[in-house]
């Protein structure tokens, strides 16, 4: 599958991707109402049902299979890019699945409980685990970061921007630096292991962003005197 990203567009107005698909190639689309253009056979579009895992965790009732040869332009929300993620034998990462925006042929699914802990913070219940040979497409916020562990070494990383991480990574929540640092900080997952993690850039800018333009001196101080204050002031 060959995917072309139209850089020309407004990343404020959103960014479209184009999707070719080559003779035999199919690609499931978990967000069917963002294609806007296709050029095939009517046949090599079949929307389904999704199961009903599926719709819980993309909210969403239908997938579109489409089948090449074949065309077709997807848009992607403000503010998002979409990362190709080629699976390798033995990957042993762990997604979130509501970052899926398509899966190829040959990709398989498996789900993974989260302690209470975990479920807790990232205020999810399951992570998904993509095995087979393929590819899927992540919806991210900015670029994605990817940051290599180590067996002893940890590495502290701001929760909500994981996007994913080795199932057999060693993980807890904490803080770092000084007193001050640790009061005025999200939570981190600090993390041992091997294999990468995987990160979106863009979710901090965007909250860097927003306090640029709406947060005033006053609310900035108390953020930042008050024990906690970036946790409990938004």
């Amino acid at each position: 599958m060959d995917i072309r990203f139209e850089t020309e567009t407004l990343q404020a107005l959103g960014e479209a991707a184009t999707f070719r698909l080559s003779d035999g190639e199919t690609a499931h689309m978990l967000h069917p109402s963002q294609i806007i253009a296709y050029r095939g056979a009517s046949a090599g579009r079949v929307d389904r049902l999704m199961d009903v895992k599926g719709m819980y965790r993309k909210h969403k009732l239908l997938r579109a299979d489409l089948t090449g040869p074949c065309e077709f332009i997807a848009v992607l929300p403000p503010g998002y890019n979409l990362k190709p993620v080629e699976l390798q034998t033995g990957s042993d990462l762990l997604y979130d699945y509501r970052h899926l925006f398509y899966y190829t042929d040959g990709v398989t699914m498996q789900s993974r409980i989260l302690n209470v802990k975990n479920m807790l913070i990232t205020r999810d219940a399951i992570k998904m685990k993509f095995s087979g040979i393929g590819q899927i497409g992540l919806l991210t916020e900015g670029h994605v970061v990817e940051a290599v562990l180590h067996p002893s070494e940890p590495i502290y990383v701001q929760a909500d921007s994981v996007i994913a991480y080795p199932e057999n990574a060693r993980m807890e929540l904490a803080v770092y630096g000084n007193h001050l640092a640790s009061q005025h900080m999200s939570y981190h997952w600090k993390i041992t292991g091997q294999g990468s993690v995987l990160l979106q850039a863009g979710r901090e800018s965007r909250k860097l962003e927003d306090s640029l333009q709406n947060e005033g001196l006053f609310k900035r101080i108390l953020r930042e005197v008050i024990p906690f204050g970036s946790v409990f002031i938004k």
